[in-house]
């Protein structure tokens, strides 16, 4: 175009055709896209994170300062932070990235802590520097915890070892409820740290009166009593008692002498009926949950047998009914009883439509497996997502469930993800009676899941005892509904939650909820926000003393409102201990190739780490494959190249 039979000549046929040269040849190169490799090369430390222990034990054993002091020197060393990529973490009830210590954590968890560095760090070199007293009051024994951990562990202990003389409450166990002019058990577990013979009394007091009273004796090799009693239920309402091992004149922690407890004593229990056929894990596990609240009881009783003691009970399940229910059926449609029924398998449907009137399915005698999926917008009583979608599937006959009455669908039926628009758990209240259908057979295994999750049954049972708190109530509903404990021990957590209706009754998720609490003893006012939880609203109340309280929690620009009262018993179990688990503490070091230290041996734990040769750096290299089409510069170089010939050619008269 710009060589053969070109009218330009001189020096811009050349220039033309270079631009147009390079314009075609780097199109041509686009086109073909060759691929180049490059090669990186990277550093990386060995991690150390340094977990250190944020309770509250740790101001009562005096080693706050020592602490300070051994993480300043472990910032300070440069040896060690050239060598390491050093990071910091807290623990105490959960397990946190941290650069400032409190040490007032209620509880210790150290098997969670280790869970989770194992979790974070799995596939790094990680040696872990654990600074601890070794004394847990929560979670499983962080021994096994450590026996899959897979770096070393080294461990520095906060305190010594030296055993002290010291008498303590173990552990006292009696039920949360007992019933009016009744004998409620309590069980003590009473130690002993010393080697001579001691004689001492044990003592239960309520308010000034002396509630039991029994002499207790201990030696060098009776280091341990067990003491069961009863006391007993005289008045109805919250019964505080103090529970007291006198202490010896030499005792060094004389805290763990003492432990209060209560009883709320009620007059009448909630009795729970379930009427089935059939033997099941369901059944038991049903049994389970509804009786972790000692204010409820559960009688299983056959079909035959249940007709005529129905009016004995304020909620009925029928697990699985056929023809067998008739008779049952008959009977509670006379009586307005609350029910739940529970189907499965074995369920007869053809029988069951005919028998009520609020839900029909139509059933094809062929099995289909279900999952289930939280409504959020359930707002007939509080819910929480216990990972519904994630436990095990249930069994149920295929076909549509439709409820033909006013109703709430708590939980829906999931099939392979896909929602099939059918109810897993509805609830319904028609004229003051309230009634709940779940469709579906096999929850026990839900109950086992949910422990797999959180190592504890309370998130299952919890949920199960909300719906028996609903169904086996007729109390009216309000726009207000608050759920409350009449006594907490501070070193749980004291939680209130509650929910508020719009006039329709349905759940308000854009009001602003207060709750105002009042020191019965102080007089001392706090307003606190309520959170909004999906379909509820929550308060932490962990920052109050303990005491007696009294709230309200009110709706803001509302002239709705609801009060209560609940009591906070003092407990630090953090206060409990004299020394470090010491030789603990030297049993995980020792099974994962770590090694164990007291908090004066700071040098030397440095030394060890700095100068261990198993901790060294790893040259990583990266190789990439870039297409040249991700090559930005070229497709510069061609805008450039256009660009310039259609300006010379512009600037010379060409175009």
């Amino acid at each position: 175009m710009y060589g053969y039979k070109s009218k330009q000549k001189g020096v811009l046929p050349w220039v033309f055709g270079i631009l147009r040269f390079i314009t075609l040849f780097s199109i041509l190169l686009l086109i073909i896209n060759p691929k180049f490799k490059s090669e990186s090369y990277t550093i990386e430390k060995p991690k150390l994170p340094i977990l250190v222990d944020n309770s509250a034990s740790i101001g009562e054993l005096n080693q706050k300062e020592n602490v300070e002091q051994l993480l300043q020197k472990l910032k300070e060393n440069d040896k060690l932070n050239s060598k390491f990529d050093v990071s910091y973490y807290s623990f105490g009830n959960d397990f946190r990235e941290s650069d400032s210590l409190s040490f007032t954590e209620r509880n210790t968890n150290i098997s969670k802590v280790l869970a989770s560095s194992n979790e974070l760090f799995k596939n790094q070199s990680a040696p872990t520097v654990l600074i601890t007293d070794g004394n847990q009051t929560l979670g499983n024994d962080y021994e096994f915890s450590a026996a899959t951990y897979k770096n070393p562990i080294y461990t520095v202990a906060l305190g010594d070892s030296i055993k002290y003389t010291d008498l303590k409450i173990e552990q006292l166990n009696t039920n949360r409820y007992a019933f009016l002019k009744n004998q409620f058990p309590v069980e003590v577990i009473l130690s002993y740290s010393g080697t001579n013979p001691v004689n001492t009394e044990f003592v239960v007091t309520q308010g000034a009166s002396t509630a039991y009273r029994t002499k207790v004796s201990f030696a060098a090799n009776e280091t341990s009593k067990t003491l069961n009693f009863t006391l007993s239920a005289t008045s109805v309402g919250l019964q505080k008692y103090t529970a007291q091992i006198l202490p010896l004149s030499d005792e060094k922690n004389k805290t763990n002498n003492t432990k209060q407890f209560a009883v709320e004593v009620i007059d009448q229990a909630t009795n729970v009926l379930v009427v089935s056929k059939l033997t099941h894990p369901d059944l038991g596990v049903l049994k389970s949950a509804i009786t972790t609240n000692e204010q409820r009881t559960v009688t299983f009783k056959k079909p035959l047998e249940a007709t005529s003691v129905l009016n004995d009970y304020q909620l009925v399940i029928l697990y699985q009914p056929d023809r067998n229910f008739a008779s049952v059926f008959s009977e509670i449609e006379k009586l307005k009883k609350n029910t739940w029924i529970i189907s499965g398998l074995q369920t007869d449907w053809y029988f069951l439509n005919a028998a009520q009137t609020n839900f029909n399915k139509e059933a094809s005698n062929q099995s289909e497996d279900i999952q289930a999926e939280l409504n959020t917008n359930y707002g007939t009583f509080a819910v929480a997502d216990i990972g519904f979608q994630n436990f095990p599937p249930l069994h149920t006959e295929f076909g549509a469930l439709t409820i033909s009455v006013p109703n709430e669908v708590m939980l829906t039926q999931n099939v392979s993800g896909i929602a099939n628009g059918s109810p897993l758990l509805a609830t319904m209240e028609i004229n003051g009676k309230r009634d709940a259908i779940w469709d579906g057979e096999g929850f026990w295994r839900w109950r086992a899941s949910s422990f797999l999750q959180t190592d504890s049954f309370q998130e299952f049972d919890d949920f199960i005892g909300n719906l028996i708190q609903y169904l086996a109530s007729n109390k009216r509903r309000s726009r207000l509904e608050v759920s409350s404990e009449t006594f907490y021990y501070n070193n749980n957590p004291i939680k209130i939650s509650a929910q508020y209706f719009d006039k329709n009754y349905v759940f308000d998720n854009r009001a602003a909820l207060n709750i105002t609490v009042k020191n019965q003893e102080t007089e001392k006012q706090t307003v606190f926000p309520m959170l909004l939880r999906n379909n509820y609203y929550e308060v932490d109340l962990n920052s109050l003393p303990a005491g007696e309280y009294g709230f309200t929690i009110s709706v803001a620009n509302e002239g709705v409102s609801s009060s209560g009262n609940f009591t906070i018993l003092d407990f630090n179990v953090e206060q409990q201990f004299l020394n470090a688990a010491v030789s603990k503490l030297q049993r995980i070091s020792a099974n994962t190739n770590g090694e164990s230290y007291f908090v004066t041996q700071s040098d030397s734990l440095l030394k060890s780490l700095i100068e261990n040769p198993n901790f060294q750096n790893i040259e990583r290299s990266e190789q990439k494959v870039v297409p040249l089409i991700d090559w930005k510069y070229l497709l510069a170089l061609i805008i450039f190249a256009l660009a310039a010939e259609w300006f010379i050619r512009k600037y010379n008269g060409l175009i």
